[in-house]
């Protein structure tokens, strides 16, 4: 009995142990199976860049390249219709590089998003479509020079010896700054000084403005070295500086771009949407206007381009690290500046358009309008509109087809007067919602009825299927260094382009027929076109 007893417990010790190690070899097992959660959709690259560290984000052709301070310079019109089959299948086929820090690099194999081989062909399209817009002869109408007193700001041509000195731009800090030798010749000055000596009294740019592609590569490539918070308006903005003395004014991803406002709450009480921004600056340009100062898309870095360079105390004290470790800051403003309303990095990267700055108001002073159409800005009280109004005559058609209510004032540069375009400036709560469309947009449109033949045939033109609108916004937007990250507007936001579009064609049919009816059919459209016969008109 005994030995048996020692045989049945040796039996049991070793079975014992055996189940103990299968278990610890099934443990072993399941230990080294990976833990991470699935990759996310091609779509949101974003998601990826927040678990690497890396200084700047890039596009490349080929293989990983060596760590740049730069985003991949971005396409002109004229390069992104000759680049863009080639563009989309390297994409596709060899994935995204995306460099960054001493080491850190990372390839994205497979298409992203709409960016596929299948893609390709349409978007080559759209782009023919936006190069033909472009030298159509509407946006190519032959004008006089421009007189002396039309340029909103003038170069001395001589500067005597004794006042150079007053001249010089001088830095606080000469190791941010550039030194610079400017002189009259535009050569000799950046991007952004172009752009603010070009500034005439009917318009901010040219067509075909040769400066547009080194100004928004600027805006979007150039080292930081300055980030303060500007005083006054209701949501957190930012005036970037950079080291050859140009400025920028940031506003900071605060949702993602297929999030719809939501319809219980007030115009006033929106987002200010940073691809609103960028997308209105491309809107306005495809319609003839040029009216919004340029602006361009940029991945910033949280750290060190806000944090450890802001001399902005104030703004330094609303930094903190998120429970998931992203950087975060909310600055002080009216609505939307506290930790549940935070401005958050993934890590530490946040995407942002930044809008060129006009000329120092001690330069260039601007006179502003209140909107005889101007809404109102309380739960409870209705705005009186006025009878009668001749300031604000086409500007409707543009915040219509952006959908943009929050328009209560307007700004002109003073030294033109009243014969002079409108600025149209701060566009951030503009396209919150591609499902609904707010016809009251259109009220000085409709009251007024007048428009210039130049507008009325271009919005003709952007009706047709060759020069469609939402294809060639989609063309233009493609040029935008935040493109590479996820399309600037969604594919529901690019079709509500066309159906506003027809909204404001109809406003101004409905206009001739009244006008027709009280005699006065021709009223509608004042020429300012002297010459129409070199023109192809698009058909009624």
């Amino acid at each position: 009995m005994r030995r048996r007893s020692r045989t049945i417990c040796l039996s049991l010790a070793f079975i014992t142990i055996f189940l103990h190690l299968l278990l610890a070899l099934t443990s072993l097992s399941i230990y080294h199976q990976p833990c991470d959660p699935p990759p996310p959709p091609r779509t949101d690259i974003l998601r990826v860049l927040a678990h690497t560290s890396y200084t700047s984000v890039g596009v490349g052709r080929g293989p990983a390249e060596p760590p740049t301070d730069t985003l991949q310079r971005h396409f002109s019109n004229k390069d992104a219709k000759r680049g863009a089959k080639g563009h989309i299948q390297t994409l596709s086929d060899k994935g995204w590089s995306v460099k960054g820090g001493e080491n850190a690099s990372i390839s994205l194999a497979g298409g992203v998003g709409h960016h596929d081989s299948n893609q390709a062909e349409p978007l080559e399209s759209d782009l023919s479509k936006l190069e033909a817009l472009f030298d159509h002869p509407l946006y190519n109408i032959p004008s006089p020079a421009v007189p002396e007193e039309d340029w909103l700001l003038k170069v001395k041509p001589k500067v005597k010896a004794i006042e150079k000195s007053s001249q010089m731009w001088v830095s606080a800090s000469q190791e941010a700054y550039e030194d610079v030798q400017w002189t009259s010749d535009s050569n000799s000055h950046p991007p952004w000084l172009r752009f603010h000596l070009n500034i005439s009294r009917w318009q901010l740019y040219l067509h075909r403005d040769p400066n547009m592609e080194p100004l928004t590569q600027q805006l979007a490539t150039h080292r930081i070295v300055s980030a303060v918070q500007k005083s006054g308006g209701t949501q957190l903005k930012l005036v970037m500086s950079f080291p050859n003395y140009g400025q920028a004014m940031l506003k900071p991803m605060k949702q993602e771009r297929d999030e719809e406002t939501n319809y219980n709450l007030y115009y006033f009480s929106d987002f200010e949407r940073h691809n609103a921004e960028i997308a209105a600056f491309h809107l306005d340009r495809i319609l003839g206007y040029r009216r919004v100062p340029p602006v361009a898309g940029r991945l910033v870095d949280v750290v060190k381009e806000i944090k450890d360079i802001t001399t902005d105390r104030k703004l330094a004290r609303t930094f903190f690290t998120s429970p998931v470790g992203n950087v975060c800051f909310y600055g002080q403003c009216s609505y939307y500046c506290s930790t549940e309303h935070a401005v958050c990095g993934r890590p530490r990267h946040l995407e942002a358009s930044l809008a060129v700055m006009l000329p120092d108001l001690s330069l260039a002073s601007r006179r502003t309008w209140r909107s005889p159409w101007r809404r109102s800005y309380s739960r409870s009280k209705l705005a009186k509109l006025v009878d009668k109004g001749s300031l604000v005559i086409e500007e409707p058609v543009c915040w219509m087809i952006i959908s943009n209510m929050d328009r209560h004032h307007y700004e002109t540069f003073e030294k033109f007067g009243n014969n002079t375009f409108l600025l149209h400036l701060d566009n951030g709560r503009a396209f919150g919602r591609h499902s609904k469309d707010e016809p009251s947009i259109l009220a000085p449109l409709e009251q007024c009825c007048r428009i210039r033949r130049s507008t009325w045939l271009r919005l003709r033109l952007l009706s047709l299927p060759q020069y469609r609108l939402s294809d060639v916004m989609r063309a233009s937007l493609f040029s935008d260094p935040l493109h590479r990250v996820a399309p600037l507007l969604s594919e529901p936001h690019l079709a509500a382009l066309n159906r506003r579009l027809k909204t404001v064609l109809e406003t101004l049919i409905r206009c001739q027929k009244q006008q027709k009816g009280d005699g006065g059919g021709e009223e509608v459209f004042y020429d300012d076109i002297a010459d129409l016969k070199d023109l192809v008109v698009p058909p009624e």
